[in-house]
């Protein structure tokens, strides 16, 4: 049997994209020389040696054939990753395997002759076959012995159409070895004819595609596995969206309150998604008009992203609200909502500011769990309101959160937002990129027209997270 150096190499670095494509181009020119080859090549019946060379070319042109399959993987992105479970079966089928050497270390050839009853196995073929030399080839009729029951079928109609009909071998199945593992072969082979032109013997070259296919198997499971996790994604993304939007308040724009300019404020928010549209997270802001005729504001910001976040948000954003028709002062929200967190069976961190309105004496009475403070525009110059001492929600527990008061003038603008709105690259926040709006604002008749100058400047930039912002115009 002829010899042949091993091809074997250290698996290199995925090349980039260009590589790909020139080895695929020029895969497919030496595909063609040597299918070019194998027709040129003129098989003698009783010429073992050209039969054995035309049978190489078929085995190049197979081998070519996958390699061109794998580079077009390779460039199309396909998952490569393998699941420790498909590592765990590449090495224990990898040891039922032939020693790793040249290619001809997994491929044999054999030949049944049909007048003597004679069996020729290459010493290749019995390797495969897991089988000593001392044992005998085995005949046509033992052959299928060694396959799985569901590929004998196959076997059978490749032999009789090879033998009867004169037609080439060429398919797959797989045989069960003594040591109870399990090859593919890949099997082509054609009859040899008499004189008379009957047949008079089958020859054949197997090959050892076990690692092949199972390298197919794992590819495609990781693909599909990819493609199912994709699936899950998307549903998620889609729930995350429709929990957030039935849970953040209804109107977009401005605040319809009841009896305008009751409650003094004119009113407007946004949620501005984060640059990428997969990052639902636990930002919410609202404004909600209260039994005694005040108004309740707040914004916050969970961590996390997708349904916990959003489901964590809709139970925080509904026992605020609860607790503000309730009467409930925004300090002591902040405490509550740290104790509902803490009790929580999925806990977070998140940070909040509330406010609470008070239209008849322009009083705003707020307290914030380690948020941004909000912005208060006046006369055309903007400032951060001065913090009360508050923890983020969840960070700890038995936690007082104090609140602080100041008075609202007519034509003030009052901005609430979650840090996500001036988060910069560096994940740092820059206040100022907000108070530089002032001049903007002031000029703003309505809260609406404050959101979408702040939209404008802001909003539009690829941001590293969601955000919200709340503005709230005093009237006059």
């Amino acid at each position: 049997m002829p010899s042949h150096l091993s091809a074997d190499r250290p698996a290199p670095q995925p090349p980039e994209r260009t590589a790909v494509d020139a080895l695929i181009s020029r895969t497919r020119l030496l595909r063609g020389d040597v299918d070019a080859v194998r027709r040129d090549t003129s098989v003698m019946d009783d010429d073992p040696q050209l039969r054995w060379q035309r049978a190489l070319c078929e085995l190049a042109v197979h081998q070519l054939d996958d390699l061109g399959e794998h580079l077009g993987q390779l460039r199309d992105g396909i998952p490569h990753q393998v699941t420790a479970e498909g590592a765990a079966e590449d090495t224990a089928a990898t040891a039922a395997e032939p020693a790793a050497g040249s290619l001809l270390s997994r491929v044999g050839s054999a030949e049944w002759n049909l007048l003597t009853d004679e069996v020729s196995w290459s010493d290749e073929l019995y390797r495969i076959f897991g089988r000593e030399p001392g044992t005998g080839a085995l005949s046509l009729d033992e052959l299928p012995s060694v396959l799985l029951a569901e590929d004998q079928p196959l076997l059978t109609s490749m032999v009789t159409d090879c033998l009867v009909d004169g037609r080439p071998i060429d398919g797959e199945f797989r045989i069960l070895l003594s040591d109870g593992g399990m090859r593919t072969l890949h099997m082509t082979g054609e009859p040899v004819l008499d004189e008379e032109g009957c047949t008079a013997s089958m020859w054949a070259v197997l090959r050892d595609v076990s690692r092949l296919r199972r390298g197919q198997h794992i590819v495609g499971r990781t693909r599909d596995t990819a493609r199912r996790r994709e699936q899950m994604a998307r549903a998620e993304h889609r729930m995350a969206v429709e929990l957030q939007e039935a849970v953040l308040p209804p109107w977009r724009g401005s605040l319809p309150l009841p009896g305008r300019g009751a409650s003094g404020l004119d009113i407007a928010g946004r949620y501005l998604p984060s640059g990428s549209s997969d990052l639902i997270g636990g930002d919410w802001y609202d404004a909600l008009p209260l039994p005694d005729g005040g108004t309740m504001l707040t914004v916050g910001d969970l961590t996390g992203h997708g349904i916990p976040a959003t489901s964590a948000m809709a139970m925080l954003l509904g026992a605020l609200r609860g607790m503000a028709v309730a009467g409930v002062g925004p300090g002591a929200v902040m405490g509550h909502l740290n104790q509902l967190i803490e009790c929580s069976a999925q806990p977070a961190l998140g940070s909040a500011v509330c406010c609470r309105f008070d239209p008849a004496s322009g009083t705003l009475v707020w307290a914030q769990a380690g948020h941004p403070a909000p912005l208060l525009f006046r006369d055309g110059v903007g400032r951060p309101l001065p913090a009360p001492d508050g923890v983020l929600l969840g960070a700890t527990s038995g936690v007082t959160y104090e609140q602080d008061q100041v008075d609202l003038l007519p034509g003030d603008v009052l901005v609430l937002h979650t840090d996500g709105l001036t988060r910069r690259s560096d994940r740092s926040t820059d206040p100022d990129m907000l108070l530089g709006l002032a001049p903007r604002l002031a000029r703003a008749r309505t809260a609406q027209e404050c959101v979408r100058t702040v939209v404008e400047e802001l909003g539009t930039a690829e941001r590293l997270d969601d955000a919200c912002v709340l503005v709230a115009r005093v009237e006059a």
